[in-house]
């Protein structure tokens, strides 16, 4: 039995938050209030595939050489479907191993530096490590909701404590559209596999 982190992840979420309010706001820039990362991805993603076709159907362009080889190994090691870990890569980061949103997530799969610390990535850009740690999140997270999809990638959006306080995904319109995008995306590499 695994143990419950979700009181753990609570007080390092609130951590991250009362040090982003300390930092200096020239730290970490604030987007264009018009355009967040999911509304230019989604964007783009209707213009034209993304780069490097893999075999489960999700186009993800190559930033680190060979990092995709570990997404089956890694995917397998801890229960997850590789086409969903691909639908979060594509989500969080369009790939990009070098990517930073504006609340300060890190890499390929967008970790918090709290939850990166928690699942023991030392440095969220090595594109493995942050494999290896999203990768293991999405399969806590699965467990502790007991293989719900949509509450596992809710809280894997907007943190368990919240998918907790509100019984299932929270009223957010980014984690609703978060949610809804990656099923979409999951359910159609999915059937690419068929």
């Amino acid at each position: 039995m695994r143990p419950n982190l979700s009181g753990i992840v609570r007080i390092q979420g609130r951590i991250e938050e009362i040090e982003r309010r300390i930092r200096p706001k020239k730290e970490v820039p604030e987007p264009p209030k018009h355009e967040r990362f999911v509304d230019v991805l989604e964007r783009e993603e209707a213009k034209k595939p993304l780069p490097g076709a893999v075999s489960a159907g999700v186009r993800i362009p190559e930033v680190a050489e060979g990092w995709e080889a570990h997404i089956s190994r890694l995917a397998a090691r801890y229960g997850i479907d590789e086409s969903l870990v691909r639908a979060v890569i594509r989500m969080e980061s369009g790939g990009k191993a070098d990517a930073v949103s504006h609340k300060g997530a890190m890499g390929l799969m967008q970790l918090m530096p709290g939850t990166a610390k928690m699942l023991g990535v030392d440095d969220p850009f090595d594109p493995v490590q942050n494999l290896e740690g999203g990768i293991k999140y999405l399969s806590q997270l699965s467990d502790k909701y007991e293989g719900d999809l949509t509450k596992t990638l809710a809280a894997y959006n907007a943190g368990p404590g919240r998918v907790d306080a509100y019984g299932g995904i929270p009223p957010f319109a980014e984690t609703q559209k978060y949610v809804r995008s990656i099923l979409a995306l999951y359910d159609r590499d999915s059937e690419g596999e068929n």
